[in-house]
């Protein structure tokens, strides 16, 4: 079994979309194995979000990522980090209307800055993920 990261984005928490989107996991199969709703810090998202640090969007996106609640879910399944990207679809919400209109960022995303979720993209991101904002003794 695999875990991978998931985070409910200020977007989609703000919009209430938050169950939805736990369920939707759990629907397609998924093992909730750590829950939690908190607030970054500009500091915690810098850090979390530090892969970026040289690319154009990253202090819009540190500043999005602060400006609300989210909520982090470590999601457990087989080929996890594959699956919850292909459910989660396309990073820019528009695009993911258009071909993965199922998808989460289809259904609760607006762009692709406020696309509703964040998802581990690899095994090797979520082994640095996870630990980030949980730690063992919140993952059952």
């Amino acid at each position: 079994m695999e875990r991978t990261l998931v985070i409910v984005k200020p977007d989609a928490f703000e919009k209430g979309a938050t169950g939805k989107i736990v369920d939707r996991f759990l629907s397609e199969g998924f093992k909730v194995r750590a829950m939690k709703l908190f607030r970054f810090t500009r500091e915690q998202a810098e850090g979390f979000y530090a892969v970026h640090r040289e690319r154009s969007f990253f202090k819009e996106l540190v500043e999005f990522m602060t400006s609300g609640p989210v909520v982090a879910m470590v999601l457990e399944g087989e080929n996890a980090v594959r699956r919850v990207r292909e459910i989660i679809g396309p990073t820019d919400s528009e695009e993911a209307r258009r071909v993965a209109p199922s998808s989460i960022r289809a259904l609760f995303g607006t762009d692709k800055g406020k696309n509703a979720v964040h998802a581990s993209d690899s095994t090797e991101s979520a082994s640095y993920e996870i630990p980030f904002i949980f730690s063992q003794l919140e993952i059952v």
